[in-house]
């Protein structure tokens, strides 16, 4: 069945008489994720997210359109990790300037960009953007902050860790290598230790940190946490498309 919420779907005969509120943009990495994941682990991830919200929003009557997922992510710091891609910072902001400005052009004045990667950091962008569109209303937000993962979760981790590993199991099990081909994604961490404290920062370089390209104990992954985990992201991404659509672009504080 076409889903006329997703751009790459629906179709000219659908949308020549639509108004759109509110474009979604997953945005991704195509990456090494420890031994067992997918290198579209983070594409899988983001898309599936959105799609699911998005419909739930669009049941509830509201005018989202989902973008095409972009696949490739910021990597600077995996440059000898074989065939991890990368877009520069700079690359990043011409793409969105394109998009932005058809956009913008268009009428449909808000649109979200959906961070499935952690090497990606659109704040910078996202100000620059806002600058030179000034109509716009561009925001942006990462899914591993929305929810209390050691509510969901054993182990800590960031990359191909417990909650990747489990999200995976759920969404695309057919992807993920059989148990014993998991490595432990134990990491190294800075021996300067304001980087661990998280008030300093310096890229990590990824082969001197972690020999499996994992971070993070996927042991105790599963598919019912991964579950479990999507649909309470995905619920709290509809309330963020409905409120989005909802807005007054005029009014936004009190």
């Amino acid at each position: 069945m076409i889903r006329p919420y997703i751009l790459a779907e629906t179709n000219w005969n659908h949308l020549k008489d639509e108004q759109i509120d509110l474009a979604i943009l997953p945005w991704g990495a195509t990456e090494a994720h420890n031994y067992h994941l997918p290198y579209g682990t983070d594409n899988y991830q983001a898309q599936s997210m959105v799609e699911s919200a998005a419909g739930i929003s669009w049941e509830r009557g509201k005018k989202v359109i989902v973008l095409p997922t972009i696949p490739y992510g910021v990597n600077t710091g995996q440059s000898d990790i074989y065939l991890d891609m990368n877009l520069n910072p700079s690359t990043q902001l011409a793409i969105l300037k394109d998009l932005v400005t058809v956009l913008n052009r268009q009428g449909i004045y808000k649109l979200l960009l959906f961070n499935g990667h952690g090497g990606n950091n659109f704040k910078p962008i996202v100000r620059e953007l806002g600058l030179l569109f000034p109509d716009m209303f561009i925001s942006f937000c990462f899914f591993p902050p929305m929810l209390d993962k050691s509510k969901y979760f054993k182990e800590e981790g960031d990359h191909a860790d417990e909650m990747e590993t489990s999200l995976m199991l759920y969404l695309r099990p057919d992807l993920v290598l059989s148990k014993d081909k998991w490595g432990s994604g134990r990491a190294k961490k800075f021996k300067i230790n304001a980087y661990n404290e998280g008030w300093a920062w310096a890229e990590r370089r990824w082969s001197k940190v972690s020999s499996d390209t994992g971070i993070g104990n996927p042991e105790f992954a599963s598919s019912e946490k991964g579950e479990r985990f999507f649909n309470d992201v995905c619920e709290k991404l509809d309330e963020l498309f409905c409120s989005l659509c909802n807005a007054d672009l005029e009014d936004l504080y009190g």
